[in-house]
């Protein structure tokens, strides 16, 4: 094993300080140090992973690196008494494709405290759909429901509705019964959101427009929004009495131009998402879950399968929000 090559996308530091990406060779030897060393089956391609392909500055802290924020396979060497060989795992956050090696290789090392076993029900392909995307969007759920969100007449938004994170968003809340508005800039793909289970879809620009106002007519019992800037104020600005918003996303921009009022006057509530340090406990719940509602017909349905040869295209198109769904990268 010592002397074994395998293939996989690594981020160097060019000659004029950008990082650059290819398909090499690579030892078995050059894997960062961990207890668990797993063949990786299959990795996914997620916002963070398009800009490590495609060289933008700023995700990889470390060169070289393989980029790749989560993967899933099958332990081959442990010396964690959490994980034996052939168990089947996965990994999401903790740094990967940015701080240690990530997914997008044939091996991956780690520590074992990334990892978690393959949830029932959920093969390595699913899993990898799901990715950080799911997991987040999982998350989303989640903390609304603490928050008091039940299902209503009233609607529930999803803004980034076509993206990895709105995509899974929008099946979940569906199938546990909300009445959930879609938003898009993506006029082509409404009949894709109403597959979903999207009772209606709006035009993004409803939500991103500034009114001019502080505060506008309540419509929301809660959202998901993975956008920022200028929609997640339209959201603040419309949300009902109590009600609140899973943010977890910046595409729109991270500026956020609001007042105070909706949460002094109304009570709305922003719950900020982080899916990178999440503790294990409350990993293996949020993977149970989507496991129990997240429709797995809806989920293979939304999923295109893809190759390292592919990445630098994908990574173009996921950063000009041109994917759909979720893309999984088969090692």
């Amino acid at each position: 094993m010592a002397d074994s090559t395998f293939q996989g996308f690594i981020v160097r530091e060019g000659a004029d300080g950008k990082p650059v990406g290819a398909i090499e060779k690579v030892s078995i030897t050059d894997l960062p140090a961990g207890e668990v060393t797993i063949a990786v089956a299959y990795s996914t391609l997620n916002y963070k992973d398009g800009l490590a392909v495609t060289g933008a500055p700023g995700v990889i802290r470390n060169f070289p690196l393989v980029p790749g924020i989560d993967f899933a396979g099958t332990v081959v060497e442990s010396q964690s008494e959490d994980y034996a060989v052939g168990d089947q795992v996965l990994a999401t956050g903790w740094g990967l494709g940015e701080k240690h090696w990530g997914g997008l290789a044939q091996m991956a090392r780690v520590p074992a405290s990334f990892l978690v076993k393959l949830p029932t029900g959920i093969h390595l392909k699913r899993s990898m759909a799901i990715g950080t995307a799911g997991f987040t969007a999982m998350q989303c759920v989640i903390a609304l429901e603490r928050h008091g969100l039940v299902p209503s007449s009233k609607d529930v938004a999803v803004t980034g509705a076509v993206g990895g994170v709105g995509s899974i968003a929008v099946a979940v809340l569906a199938k546990l019964g909300y009445n959930v508005v879609a938003s898009t800039g993506r006029a082509g793909e409404h009949n894709y959101l109403y597959s979903l289970g999207a009772g209606s879809v709006i035009d993004r620009s409803l939500l991103a427009t500034p009114s001019g106002r502080p505060m506008d007519a309540e419509r929301w019992a809660g959202a998901v929004d993975t956008v920022g800037g200028e929609t997640l104020a339209g959201l603040i600005r419309t949300m009902c009495s109590n009600a609140s918003i899973a943010a977890c996303g910046v595409a729109g921009g991270p500026t956020l131009p609001t007042t105070v009022f909706p949460f002094i006057l109304r009570g709305v509530n922003l719950l900020g998402i982080n899916s990178v340090l999440v503790p294990y406990g409350e990993r293996v719940e949020i993977w149970r879950r989507l496991a129990l509602d997240l429709p797995m017909d809806k989920l293979d349905a939304m999923t295109t399968e893809a190759g390292l040869a592919d990445l630098p295209e994908l990574g173009r198109l996921i950063l000009k929000g041109q994917l759909r769904g979720r893309t999984v990268i088969k090692l």
